[in-house]
């Protein structure tokens, strides 16, 4: 059996009136409060456990109407809660100047293939193709302040354009490839000729690449008057058109650097350990190849926190991305194991600053670990992308009023929340539990006998139970 909830969690209670205005009635409401406490306390998040343990729900039917069908805007309810958290915040954020966009992505893992605009993705981490969906986020993160922003879903090319389907129709004899470099060779011979279908090139023009959805969440972070200077975002991410857009919005950006990226050799000059010009072949270098030749005397130790790095820096040209800043840094003294180069926009900035305003990329990967763990961001069982899209909404705002009560009442030099989302969670679990015992205690006081208020609690539970 699991906890019987009797109201919403006080977190929700303090905060929700803020977004009454955007739901018709008083029952949409009231499985806003609901869905929101389920994300918090329950290990559980369905909708059918969320509608057994609310003592006051509606049945599951209702609920999955409340995602499905109801006429409230998932676009409309991120809109309240970023101008909400934003004015809550302000008196425990630091300045503009030192306010952070963080830009990356997750897999939200599914075993079933019946959701909208599920597909096979690539992990990285484990390089395999799970059965998934993969959103991209936006995230924000000012001193303690660290909350996400906004989220677009990426949709692979071919399931996108249903391309599987179209190259049956055109080439019906003809087997599409699975290795990756003969598929890419098929593409370049039947997509020209997809195209020519006016059906396929109507999807063609819907798909977006990560890198659009980059520049759609940057757009959207200042639409919304998110007080930053400062990009981050991984090396999937660094591409000209992006950059690009962080320029003409003003915005600073650091990233990291594939190793086999090419530099203009012209750009820059590098000694060797007697101080003498080392020769550079050819127009272009790789990174991986650059380093090599970097003599240790170069390097020199920063300490970032509690951590020294080993860095070499260099002001550089990178095809399509102009004159920018590395930093090669090695964990050891030795200069040995792997390394990471880190590029930024600002050249004038040190390798301590710029070594410290990535490492404030973390938190992004913790909400990532947060919301799967806690929150239920990748547990939904919806099929309907309106639906899911709905979800992640939610979480997205479970996440923040449990952000608001980590955070100090007033500024302070920490620059981390006073607790961690699981520990707020647990307290809102346990402050239901409260709730719980006044409850049976309130009806007992009126007279009720225990053995009919605890069938009245487990009913739905214990209905679930003898099926």
């Amino acid at each position: 059996m699991q906890l019987p909830i009797v109201a919403p969690a006080p977190l929700v209670t303090a905060h929700a009136d803020v977004f009454r205005d955007l739901f018709e009635n008083r029952c949409q409401f009231q499985h806003f409060q609901n869905y929101l406490t389920g994300l918090i306390v329950l290990d559980n998040k369905s909708l059918a456990n969320i509608t057994r343990c609310v003592l006051e729900s509606a049945d599951k039917t209702n609920l999955s109407r409340f995602f499905s069908e109801a006429p409230w805007f998932q676009d409309r309810v991120n809109d309240r809660r970023l101008v909400y958290l934003l004015q809550q915040t302000k008196e425990v954020r630091g300045p503009k100047a030192d306010g952070l966009l963080i830009l990356d992505d997750t897999l939200c893992e599914h075993v079933g293939s019946l959701f909208d605009y599920v597909d096979r993705h690539y992990n990285h981490g484990d390089d395999t193709y799970p059965l998934a969906h993969n959103p991209v986020t936006s995230h924000y993160v000012s001193g303690p302040v660290r909350f996400p922003v906004d989220l677009r879903l990426y949709r692979r090319y071919e399931e996108c354009t249903q391309w599987d389907t179209f190259v049956h129709q055109h080439f019906p004899d003809r087997p599409i490839p699975k290795p990756k470099k003969e598929r890419a060779r098929f593409h370049k011979e039947v997509d020209p000729i997809l195209l020519a279908d006016p059906n396929f090139q109507k999807l063609h023009q819907q798909f977006r690449t990560k890198i659009d959805l980059g520049i759609e969440l940057l757009e959207a972070a200042i639409q919304h008057k998110v007080p930053f200077r400062v990009l981050l975002f991984d090396s999937w991410y660094l591409a000209e058109e992006l950059v690009s857009m962080a320029r003409y919005r003003k915005k600073d950006w650091i990233s990291v650097l594939k190793k086999n990226r090419n530099l203009e050799t012209h750009s820059f000059v590098l000694k060797d350990a007697g101080g003498k010009p080392i020769q550079m072949e050819g127009p272009h270098i790789a990174v991986e190849d650059l380093v090599p030749l970097i003599p240790p005397s170069a390097y020199h130790a920063v300490t970032v926190g509690d951590n020294t790095y080993w860095t070499f820096t260099l002001a550089v040209r990178l095809p399509g991305l102009g004159k920018v800043r590395l930093v090669v840094s090695f964990k050891s003294a030795e200069l040995t194991g792997t390394y990471v180069v880190l590029v930024t926009n600002r050249v004038d900035w040190s390798a301590q600053r710029i070594i410290a305003l990535y490492l404030q990329r973390w938190p992004i990967e913790t909400f990532y670990q947060d919301g799967k763990t806690h929150l239920g961001l990748n547990e939904y069982r919806m099929r309907n992308a309106e639906a899911i899209g709905k979800h992640w909404c939610l979480v997205f705002v479970a996440y923040s009023l449990l952000h608001l009560d980590c955070l100090p009442p007033s500024p302070t030099k920490s620059s981390s929340p006073l607790k961690t989302i699981g520990e707020a969670c647990r307290q809102q679990a346990q402050a239901l539990v409260q709730a719980l015992i006044l409850y049976a205690h309130e009806r007992l006081q009126l007279g009720q006998r225990a053995e009919d208020i605890f069938v009245y609690l487990f009913a739905k539970q214990q209905t679930v139970m003898a099926t």
